[in-house]
């Protein structure tokens, strides 16, 4: 165990020369004018190539993602230190002192023994370190990032809402709600108000969002396996096509509608 620890403490240490290096006088001409703001989008590409490789379960991928990821956050440390505002060390060091902070329940006497009491226990702690910063949020909501994506936001949102006893409590309630705004956006559709439309869809979309808590599942996971399925199907039918001579591009809309159905049609028998 020693010596992976040892071989991980050089390893890292090369990744931050690496940086150095890249960044220096003699450097890479690319690398040496980066800012944080520059890297704001590799950060996030990043983070869903991250994604990706998880959801196609390649440890080897992940490995390598993770890698990238790492390089940025390393990267970006670097232009701090740089500034004097602060280098790698204090990003580590303050997200060990954190964890623990947040663990007391591992690191102290607390009691947990449910995801559910860690929870409550991760934001009481949360509500501490605001006020002692004198940074406590002017509403409850406040501590959800507005920038995340809006499916992650919309959840986050509803988790918050949750615990004030706003919105569904259970998943029949969320359910019906469902049914309820679909039936309105039906109702909207019918309309020549686009305004109206859109209001009433993202109503129905907030709802769906909502519904996803009760059973388990996050909407982000479900809408990027859903989306893969229907790629990979996309795929196999345009592979198929070809192999007959055909491209996509050469068959009609209905015919594509018909190889679509039939297609759906054998997978469900």
């Amino acid at each position: 165990m020693e010596k992976d620890v040892d071989s991980c403490n050089r390893n890292f240490e090369r990744l931050v020369s690496l940086v150095e290096r890249l960044r220096g006088p003699h450097g890479c001409p690319w690398d040496r004018v980066q800012t944080p703001e520059t890297i704001r989008v590799y950060l996030i590409e990043e983070a869903y190539e991250l994604l990706q490789a998880l959801d196609l379960g390649d440890a080897q991928s992940v490995c390598g993602e993770l890698g990238d990821l790492l390089f940025h956050i390393v990267f970006l440390a670097g232009i701090f230190q740089e500034k004097g505002e602060f280098e790698i060390g204090d990003v580590i060091g303050k997200i060990v002192a954190k964890m623990i902070r947040r663990h007391p329940h591992v690191f102290g006497k607390a009691q947990a023994s449910t995801p559910e009491e860690v929870r409550d226990v991760w934001h009481e702690i949360k509500k501490t370190e605001a006020k002692n910063k004198d940074l406590s949020p002017t509403s409850f909501l406040d501590s959800v990032p507005q920038g995340l994506p809006a499916l992650i936001w919309a959840y986050r949102l509803g988790e918050r809402a949750s615990r004030l006893g706003i919105g569904q409590q259970d998943a029949p309630s969320a359910v019906m709600r469902v049914e309820e705004d679909l039936e309105k956006f039906k109702a909207v559709a019918q309309r020549d108000d686009s305004q109206g439309a859109a209001e009433a869809f993202g109503d129905l979309l907030f709802k769906v969002v909502n519904l996803s808590r009760f059973i388990g599942v996050h909407p982000e996971t479900a809408l990027n396996r859903t989306i893969s399925r229907f790629v990979n199907r996309l795929k196999a039918i345009e592979e198929t096509l070809s192999r007959k001579g055909h491209c996509l591009k050469s068959i009609s809309p209905d015919e594509m509608a018909a190889i679509w159905e039939k297609d759906g049609t054998e997978k469900r028998t």
